[in-house]
């Protein structure tokens, strides 16, 4: 009998993971968690082991120690039913025969695909549909030597999603973009975690990624040093009032606040709901206090990356 009060099971699962190459240190006791639906967003310095951990997440590269399950079976141990249902382009650009086209090289990895356990066979019209979705259909028919190396990115992530994954994970899929690009790929990732799948990407693209992500993790030299809860910051409100630590006395006794506290001249609050702005005016006039402004206190993902990164 099924559980319905019993939680999700996590997509993705990253246990106290640990990587070396010889004595050198790569990853440190990592641990993330995704959850169906949930974009993380892994950041960090260029060295940082943020492809090692994505090498390591998908099956290419083995643990020194801890573990990775996806949709609750174990990469290493149970790698062909773990893949079943992931897709995943790691050290982007993925690599294409270049003496084939588009269509043929998707339809080669489509074949492959076909032959893991649990998968479905993926259709011409399928191949069709996903060249169209990230805007490759003039080049379908074209070698991938005569490809950009934008096109050749995009064809990465249309490999990726051909069958339709429940978990993504994708290396840097925005480098070498341009801003529509950029923004293509962001809407396909945005689409996908609407439906159910659960996103890994690597970026460096912190104020873009800021606006549709769930989660976003900090990897410095190999340890997880921060994970920041975007859902949590966008709720923050500010106030810019006559009496800043007034106001944020007054605002930390209602129940829909979280925290409160003062930058002056605002009362930040943290809402629980954005619905209860209103509510929270309507408290501030009740207690005397004047409010010239109210306004989202929007969360800068980038200083706040910084600061951490020059921390450790």
């Amino acid at each position: 009998m099924t559980n319905k009060g019993a939680p999700a099971l996590p997509a993705i699962e990253v246990r106290g993971l640990s990587k070396k190459y010889g004595p050198t240190g790569i990853l440190e006791d990592v641990s993330l968690t995704v959850s169906p639906g949930e974009v993380y967003a892994l950041t960090g310095p260029n060295g940082a082991g943020k492809t090692t951990l994505m090498r390591t997440m998908t099956g290419l590269a083995f643990p020194t120690g801890g573990e990775v399950r996806i949709l609750g079976r174990n990469i290493h141990t149970d790698g062909t039913r773990a893949r079943a249902h992931m897709g995943a382009v790691v050290e982007a650009p993925a690599k294409f025969y270049p003496q084939f086209t588009g269509t043929e090289n998707l339809q080669i990895h489509a074949n492959l695909a076909a032959m893991a356990p649990g998968r479905e066979r993926i259709t011409r019209d399928r191949i069709r549909e996903v060249l169209a979705l990230l805007e490759l259909t003039r080049m379908a028919d074209r070698k991938v030597s005569e490809f950009s190396l934008g096109q050749r990115q995009r064809l990465g992530v249309a490999s990726a999603i051909l069958n339709d994954p429940k978990v993504l994970i994708l290396d840097e899929p925005t480098s070498g973009l341009d801003p529509l690009g950029i923004g293509l790929i962001h809407r396909i990732v945005t689409s996908l975690a609407t439906s159910g799948c659960a996103v890994v990407l690597s970026t460096h693209h912190l104020r873009e990624i800021a606006t549709y992500a769930h989660t976003v993790g900090i990897l410095t030299a190999g340890r997880m040093v921060d994970t920041v809860d975007l859902k949590q910051r966008h709720a923050a409100y500010r106030f810019r009032v006559d009496d800043p630590v007034l106001a944020a006395a007054a605002l930390e006794k209602l129940p829909f606040v979280k925290k409160a506290s003062t930058r002056m001249p605002y009362a930040i609050a943290h809402l629980t709901d954005v619905g209860s702005v209103p509510d929270t005016l309507a408290h501030l006039a009740k207690e005397g206090i004047r409010v010239y402004e109210a306004s989202p206190d929007l969360f800068d993902l980038y200083e706040y990356y910084r600061d951490r990164v020059e921390q450790h």
